[in-house]
């Protein structure tokens, strides 16, 4: 197996490419919290109920330090769409294009966004704890 170790300059791009790609466009990007699997990529077809969107500020996120970088405030979900078991993410661009999909869990649960509760009912809030983008170093 190869090993490969990343520079934390390379591994701070990969971060701030991702920041400029959910920036990409005339508005913020927003956060698709949904239930079930994830797809294979963000091209594919989203799947699973869409439980609710939550906005970027915009920027997203400031320049990435140490290959990471935690998002600046987002605007939380007042009423959900739908009641189900966040288990992922889609954030995407102003435009509405996929950007990359993320894992969810409950604080603490090491998810790159993490919820007060992954039970969501509908009409009920949706409140992120935190969210952040982690380039690996290997």
């Amino acid at each position: 197996m190869a090993v490969i170790n990343i520079a934390t300059t390379l591994r701070n791009a990969q971060v701030n490419a991702a920041r400029d790609a959910i920036d990409g466009g005339s508005g913020p990007g927003t956060i698709q919290i949904r239930t079930g699997a994830m797809p294979a990529t963000p091209q594919d077809a989203a799947t699973g109920t869409l439980l609710g969107t939550l906005t970027f500020s915009d920027p997203s996120f400031p320049a990435a330090s140490g290959g990471t970088a935690s998002a600046n405030a987002i605007t939380q979900d007042s009423a959900a769409d739908a009641t189900g078991t966040a288990t992922w993410a889609r954030l995407l661009d102003s435009a509405g294009t996929a950007v990359m999909d993320v894992d969810v869990t409950a604080t603490g649960g090491g998810g790159a966004i993490q919820l007060n509760n992954t039970s969501i009912v509908a009409g009920g809030p949706i409140i992120l704890t935190s969210m952040s983008i982690t380039a690996p170093a290997s």
